[in-house]
């Protein structure tokens, strides 16, 4: 009796302290680093949606920033055309695309060659191959950012993962905010910790070692400019780090709007079917209870 309640009660402990979280979880299991902020993103949600000014902001930050390392091979200039993103218009996509030199044929000669980018075009690559890419990044090719936002992920430990896919109150933004985090993580190793040479310290990658230097600062990236000549949202480490992630997310998942806007139409309809069935099932069997009853004098007497 003694030992059923002492292991009932550890059970409790031990389910409590998953619930409310006491036990810290790292952002990467094993690496010890804190777990990224959530950042309030316009898509979040049931019914969130892209902010097109800040697709636009995350892109002139990719353009100008990472894809001089980072390919995006699976999004094409005709996407940023396309409703629900960043929404720049055909004659924008058509000049962007030109300023691409992307490789084609072969010719009628069976030769490869370079050509301006056309709208259906996929983003070209920084580099012919990974091997080119890993030679000019200290032996690691950098990752595609193609599907990033959704392949980066981190654990928030407790049994967040029994909420985090419900609707409403779900969480699903993981790889834009880790994505945020680590733009944001760069800074001064501690005294007793050592970081390799050609590494830099981040406190949000996992070991906390990443090859990539800090890759953007300040006032690095250039804003467009309201009436008053001022830049439209900060022109901080921590806003362009926000856009690129909102941007990096689109990418990954450029039907986010629609699918949303499908699945509440199909709730909404289930809901209404639902009625109506329970409706239907009231009108049919209301006669037939309603017989059952009658029958149940009868049926006493018999027994």
């Amino acid at each position: 009796m003694m030992m059923t309640r002492v292991l009932s009660t550890a059970a409790a402990a031990a389910m409590a302290a998953l619930l409310i979280g006491t036990v810290p979880v790292s952002a990467q299991e094993g690496h010890g680093g804190p777990i990224p902020a959530r950042v309030n993103w316009s898509f979040a949600g049931t019914f969130g949606r892209f902010d097109t000014a800040q697709l636009q902001r995350g892109f002139q930050v990719y353009k100008e920033v990472c894809s001089s390392c980072h390919s995006m091979k699976l999004v094409s200039f005709r996407n940023l055309a396309q409703d629900g993103g960043p929404d720049f218009s055909a004659a924008q996509v058509k000049a962007l695309a030109a300023t691409y030199q992307v490789k084609d044929g072969p010719n009628d000669a069976g030769d490869m060659f370079e050509r301006p980018g056309r709208p259906a075009d996929n983003f070209p690559p920084p580099f012919p191959n990974d091997q080119a890419a890993a030679a000019a990044n200290g032996g690691k090719a950098p990752p595609d950012f193609s599907v990033i936002a959704k392949a980066r992920t981190f654990s928030r430990g407790s049994l967040y993962f029994l909420t985090d896919w419900l609707p409403v109150v779900g969480y699903s933004e993981q790889g834009p905010d880790y994505i945020h985090a680590l733009l944001n993580g760069y800074e001064e190793a501690p005294k007793d910790f050592t970081v390799p040479d050609g590494g830099h310290y981040n406190k949000y990658y996992p070991g906390h070692i990443i090859a990539m230097p800090p890759p953007i600062t300040d006032g690095q990236v250039t804003y467009p400019k309201n009436d008053q000549g001022q830049p439209v949202v900060p022109e901080t480490v921590d806003q362009y780090g926000k856009d690129v992630a909102a941007f990096l997310m689109w990418a990954a998942e450029p039907h986010m709007m629609d699918r949303k806007a499908l699945g509440f139409r199909v709730i909404l309809f289930l809901i209404i079917l639902s009625g109506l069935l329970y409706y239907v099932k009231k009108k049919v069997w209301a006669d037939v209870g309603g017989e059952v009853h009658g029958l149940q004098p009868e049926l006493h007497k018999t027994f």
